[in-house]
């Protein structure tokens, strides 16, 4: 692996530019793509990373399984054939090791890829993600910049227990330093990994094991091996008019579901993939909501300072004038995940929460504190 790059690389600090007046929100639809053929977001990351390690002998793997077995989703298959062991390395089970050597890696110009093989795994290597990744090019005066990706599958599975549940989008979106993307279609994981292993900061990568396997439309624009996704740009999926639903990751087609049965009922409702959690799009997402004056935020994660919590401070503090109903919070059980099938799909946003909350904040339904 060392040998891949000995000498350090000097690479600038990258500074997000502050969003000091609201975008229109039409401008976060720049970044469809016209549909020409499917791919499954499996295929999407794999294409990426490959892509990438072609185009830049610094790129390498590492994480459990990553090799021999091809990843535990097939998300690096074919990989280990084509780069070999020096550029693809299975490790032992030992998150808190590999992720330290990642890091290490990084300090010295290399641009690791770390897999965990569920993000709750990452809390084994938390003090490397928080402590040696993330504050380092604050803590050198932008003198060493961390190029290092962490990816996996994050947030609720099936059937795999409380421990193998959590969303991290909220833990790591709140730590300056990270920035922290949260992929839904095949276009977005593509073009953010892409995006992610060219950056020069530390970026933490949550994807969604349910969506592995569904395919979505591609154009010939995100195939190019050019293509990347903008770090900090939402998506709006759906445009609308009465009600703003803000989602990421597998939520957005929850989001996406929920807008077309309120479509039927009259109420047109615009929805914004967030794509990047940390740095986060509040000029889209405000003015989307000076536009409809109603916003509901959907999230899997823990309803207390969750993501959806952020997304309401920032518009009582930018738009709370415009607002012509409450804002409406979906998220998951403020509870551990259960095992049990039927109770964990109650622990877990559904498409019928996202329509009775749209409902709710377009007054046509009865508001929660009233059935109290």
């Amino acid at each position: 692996m060392w040998g891949i790059v000995r000498q350090k690389v000097g690479a600038g600090a990258s500074s997000i530019p502050a969003l000091q007046s609201l975008r229109p929100a039409a401008s976060a639809s720049r970044y469809y793509s016209s549909a020409a053929k499917e791919m499954t977001v499996r295929d999407a990351l794999n294409s990426a990373l490959d892509e990438e390690m072609s185009a830049d002998p610094k790129v390498f793997l590492m994480g459990e399984e990553v090799g021999e077995y091809q990843g535990a989703y097939k998300i690096t298959k074919g990989l280990l054939e084509k780069y070999g062991p020096e550029r693809v390395l299975d490790t032992p089970i030992t998150e808190a090791g590999f992720t330290g050597i990642g890091v290490g890696a990084a300090y010295h110009g290399l641009k690791p890829v770390v897999e965990f093989m569920t993000f709750n795994f990452s809390m084994q290597a938390i003090d490397h993600i928080i402590n040696s990744a993330a504050k380092t090019n604050y803590m050198s005066a932008g003198q060493i910049s961390v190029p290092i990706v962490f990816r996996g599958p994050n947030g609720a599975a099936a059937g795999v227990g409380a421990q193998h549940s959590q969303c991290y989008a909220a833990w790591y979106g709140s730590c300056p330093g990270l920035k922290v993307l949260a992929p839904y279609s095949s276009e977005d994981a593509r073009g953010l990994l892409k995006a992610a292993i060219r950056d020069p900061d530390p970026v933490v990568f949550l994807e969604n094991e349910l969506l592995y396997g569904e395919s979505f439309p591609v154009s010939a624009e995100v195939l190019d091996s050019s293509f990347t996704a903008p770090i900090g740009k939402a998506k709006i999926e759906r445009e609308g008019k009465d009600v703003t639903i803000t989602a990421f990751s597998k939520m957005v087609g929850y989001a996406l579901k929920a807008a077309e049965v309120l479509s039927k009922e009259g109420i047109s409702a615009e929805v914004i993939n967030l794509r990047s959690i940390r740095p986060l799009d509040r000029a889209t997402i405000n003015a989307s909501v000076r536009k409809t004056s109603r916003l509901v935020t959907v999230e899997e994660g823990f309803p207390q300072h969750g993501v959806g919590a952020e997304i309401c401070t920032s518009v009582v503090e930018e738009s709370f004038g415009y607002l012509d109903a409450p804002v409406e919070r979906i998220a998951g059980a403020d509870i551990p995940m259960p095992y049990a099938a039927n109770l964990e799909r109650m622990a877990v946003p559904q498409v019928e929460d996202i329509v009775r909350a749209a409902k709710r904040a377009c007054y046509r339904a009865v508001p929660l504190a009233a059935t109290g």
